[in-house]
């Protein structure tokens, strides 16, 4: 019996973060305390209710402080979510008044205002706000590459700051919340975790966004401290494989450090059309499936040498912290890393942890922590892959290998059930649908667990051995290879991805064209 209690809740709390990233932090507090009131009163509700229940012929199904505890849960959950979200968008909007109000020394500026009562930032901090300001802060993340403006132009680079300080000198007052810093193609070079000083023109970005505002700077990173030495052991780890795929061809070079660390800066455009065209874009995305294939390899090994169970979700814990430093926290990666630690701790009591129950857990404590996880794509995409490997996956897998061999039929519910949960959000991004992305994912899968496993060995390897490295990386390439060939071959043949009707109609109708296409393959346990 799949436990789907935690899913509603889960709900809850992603509607609840869509609500308070796009509020100002005194509405969230206010609407937190309703739903706190509500939670008492529900709890009440269903105390007085369950007492005159109590001693009466039970009617078959839940009885009303069953009901009672789901409803409350649900709004205890909203109420973390809004109440930690509150406090993010509070810091937020304080930074983003702070910029406002500095001028290029850091002294505040003649026109400078507070937030009003409500805690909205005032007009010297609204959207579209323009100055010059000068923050200290730490690297957030890895540093992406920027596409050139023009055929020529020199190359620019996006890097998250959290920061610290604003200002300089005797002026610097301290801030939290974070900005994104647009330099030049030196600040691709910063490592995650180092402390920088950045002066440059900002820009405050509308409420919604997690960073505060746009810092445009002409100047070169300053560094005033260096990263740990975790992140520096993961940033010459990143320098390995991007010197391994110097090495290797076409798309072997391009494909590896995309399917290894997720970065995809070397995928051509050409590739890139054909990945999306033929469903396998996510092979070069870090997430639940690198967690996993290193998680077993973890467990393998450690359970070899006789370890007990808590030992063994340790090192499962130990080394997921590892990649997530080595890949950089995008979303996806935060929620397949506490989706790993809702397992363990299934472990370490000594059974499985439901899969769904696993993934909403999962979602409630990443939309506390980050409420703007809730509007971005790829953690959207992430969830839903998730939850339909989880909720159709497995029945299709168990159903279907009563006429299939099982390794077969595990192949193929895997794609199929991804591509049904995930394809009516990619039609808000793109009106196409990938018709032939089943049997493409079918294709690549032999070749994904060698060019994740063997790049990471590689880069491992390689930053102590280089020729070593190289030769591993050559069969992680091979697989590589494979994998755009595969994505190559799809995207050229006729009727590989049709235009859809776009919009909600077209979510609508796709969404239920995959309900039916999942009803009509559902065939009985037994074989005719």
């Amino acid at each position: 019996m799949v436990d789907l209690r935690l899913v509603a809740p889960a709900l809850v709390a992603w509607l609840a973060a869509c609500v308070v990233v796009r509020q100002d932090a005194t509405t969230g507090r206010m609407v937190a305390c309703a739903c706190a009131a509500g939670a008492l009163s529900v709890f009440a509700a269903a105390g007085v209710r369950s007492g005159r229940h109590t001693g009466r012929t039970a009617r078959a199904g839940p009885g009303p402080a069953s009901w009672g505890a789901s409803v409350a849960l649900a709004l205890v959950v909203a109420v973390a979510v809004l109440g930690a979200g509150a406090a993010h968008v509070a810091a937020r909007d304080a930074l983003a008044v702070g910029v406002s109000a500095s001028g290029p020394d850091g002294m505040p500026s003649a026109d400078a205002t507070a937030p009003d009562s409500l805690g909205t930032p005032a007009d010297g901090a609204a959207a579209g706000a323009k100055g010059t300001t000068t923050v200290t802060g730490t690297v957030d993340g890895l540093a992406r590459p920027l596409a050139s403006s023009w055929p020529g132009a020199p190359p620019r680079a996006r890097v998250d700051v959290r920061v610290e300080h604003m200002g300089s000198g005797a002026t610097a007052t301290e801030r939290g919340g974070s900005v994104v810093v647009l330099g030049p193609g030196s600040w691709g070079g910063v490592r995650p975790g180092e402390r920088v000083v950045v002066a440059g023109r900002w820009s405050v970005l509308p409420r919604g966004d997690r960073a505060a505002a746009i810092l445009v700077t002409d100047d070169a990173p300053t560094v005033v401290a260096h990263a740990p030495p975790l992140h520096v052991v993961a940033g010459a780890l990143r320098a390995t494989v991007d010197r391994q795929a110097d090495r290797l061809p076409g798309d072997a070079g391009a494909l590896l450090p995309g399917v290894t660390v997720g970065d995809t800066a070397r995928v051509p455009d050409d590739l890139r059309d054909a990945l999306r065209v033929s469903g396998l874009t996510h092979l070069t995305a870090v997430s639940g499936a690198h967690f996993a294939l290193v998680g077993a390899l973890v467990v393998a090994g450690v359970g070899a040498l006789g370890a007990p169970r808590a030992v063994r979700a340790g090192a499962v814990l130990l080394v997921g912290g590892a990649l997530v430093t080595l890949v950089g926290a995008s979303p996806s990666v935060l929620r397949a890393a506490v989706m790993a630690v809702v397992g363990c701790g299934g472990m370490l009591l000594g059974r499985r942890a439901a899969a769904p129950a696993a993934l909403s857990t999962s979602v409630v404590v990443l939309l506390v922590v980050d409420p703007w996880l809730a509007t971005e794509l790829g953690f959207v995409l992430s969830v839903l892959a998730t939850g339909g490997l989880v909720l159709l996956g497995g029945p299709l897998a168990e159903r279907w290998s009563t006429r299939l061999p099982r390794p077969l039929a595990t192949a193929l519910a895997a794609p199929v059930a991804a591509q049904v949960a995930c394809a009516p959000v990619v039609l808000l991004v793109t009106p196409t649908v990938s018709v032939l992305a089943v049997p493409a994912n079918m294709l690549a899968a032999p070749a994904v667990a060698p060019a994740t496993v063997l790049g990471l060995a590689a880069a491992v390897v390689g930053t102590w051995w280089p020729a070593g490295g190289d030769v591993v990386a050559g069969l992680a390439g091979a697989a590589c290879w494979w994998v755009g060939t595969v994505a190559r071959a799809v995207a050229g043949t006729p009727g590989a991805a049709v235009t859809w009707l776009p919009g909600v109609p077209g979510v609508i109708l796709l969404a239920v064209a995959g309900a039916a296409t999942v009803r009509l393959s559902w065939p009985s346990r037994e074989p005719p």
